[in-house]
């Protein structure tokens, strides 16, 4: 079992990362820190925790390369039959891998396990449930056809454990600024199976100001990186997947049509302005591939024609339907890993 810990400018987090996957018990670990040439001391302390634990090695870059060259770099140097991809500002709950690890071994054809994430903010983790209720198992072909129908990410990252002969397969990570782990799972889903472990948190996730995930536009968010990285797999599966251009157009008509929903949620909220709208809209334009009416083109629609007047009664229950769906959604996801519209 390889964990591979990218890191760059986290010496206050690294410690705790390598320690939860030193700690996995019922798996044999190995830890690569591929330190990204931090200035704050990361390297210092990786490689005093490395000369008391031979399972630790330090791989240090003369430069800065990019989240995305480091993970690849630490791929390079990794021995172990599976994979984890842990940020050094995340950490593994208690018996993470051997959970992920059993479903792999229970199912070989699965090449990818994930589970529930708890995201936290400062450094109090929140408590970890860790038993196993079951485990779901879909056709890669199945998981990957409603990431497109759905084109939502429904994976953080530090939950993956990654079977590495199908790594070694599809390759490593593409150079994506935020989206290179959504688009390395639908890789991995294109050939392989998925399995979810459910009833047991698998990771915590640190929220703070200094993640790449604080770089998005706070606005318009990931939806252009989401379709970046839908058309790099595109682009790979295109010589290898036959159902590829029916795919593109369910990612693509997916993404369109949550421009058109994000137009409507916003103006629920009360928090559209014109120029949001108008990005939206172009965006939605440019990316539809044109099979059909859009599910919320005839919402969206309303919204303009009502110019920035103030709702009407039947528009706020609708509202208010809208969002019992949405939390819905969401709780489905948290309970059962995949996001439905």
């Amino acid at each position: 079992m390889s964990v591979v810990i990218p890191c760059f400018q986290y010496a206050a987090y690294v410690t705790q990362a390598v320690e939860s996957a030193l700690s996995q018990r019922g798996v044999e670990v190995e830890v690569i820190v591929v330190d990204d040439c931090s200035t704050d001391g990361s390297p210092d302390v990786v490689a005093a925790i490395a000369a008391q634990d031979e399972r630790v090695r330090l791989v240090r870059h003369t430069e800065n390369l990019g989240a995305v060259r480091t993970f690849n770099d630490g791929l390079v140097h990794a021995r172990g039959d599976y994979l984890v991809r842990l940020d050094a500002d995340d950490a593994l709950t208690p018996g993470s891998l051997a959970r992920a690890t059993a479903v792999a071994e229970a199912f070989p054809t699965v090449g990818l396990v994930y589970g529930h994430p708890l995201h936290f903010t400062g450094d109090r983790m929140p408590a970890a449930r860790h038993r196993a209720r079951r485990w779901i198992v879909w056709s890669g072909a199945r998981w990957l056809e409603e990431r497109c129908r759905t084109g939502v990410n429904v994976i953080t990252s530090p939950e993956v454990l990654l079977r590495r002969s199908v790594v070694d397969e599809v390759g490593g990570q593409r150079d994506l600024p935020h989206t290179h782990d959504m688009e390395m799972w639908l890789r991995v889903s294109a050939i392989s199976d998925v399995a979810y472990v459910q009833g047991a948190d698998q990771a915590w996730h640190r929220e703070h100001a200094g993640s790449l995930s604080q770089s998005l536009d706070p606005t318009f968010g990931d939806l252009a990186d989401r379709r970046d990285a839908f058309e790099t797999l595109f682009a790979w599966t295109a010589s290898r997947l036959p159902e590829t251009s029916r795919l593109r157009s369910l990612a693509a008509r997916a993404l369109a049509d949550e421009a058109l929903r994000t137009i409507v949620h916003a103006d629920d909220r009360g928090r559209l302005d014109a120029d949001l709208r108008a990005r939206y809209e172009d965006f939605a334009a440019e990316v539809d591939p044109g099979d059909g009416p859009l599910p919320h083109a005839r919402a969206a629609a309303r919204v303009v024609d009502r110019g920035g007047q103030r709702p009407t009664p039947i528009q706020t229950l609708r509202a208010a339907v809208r969002r019992v769906q949405r939390d819905a959604r969401e709780a489905r996801w948290h309970r059962t890993g995949v996001f439905t519209r």
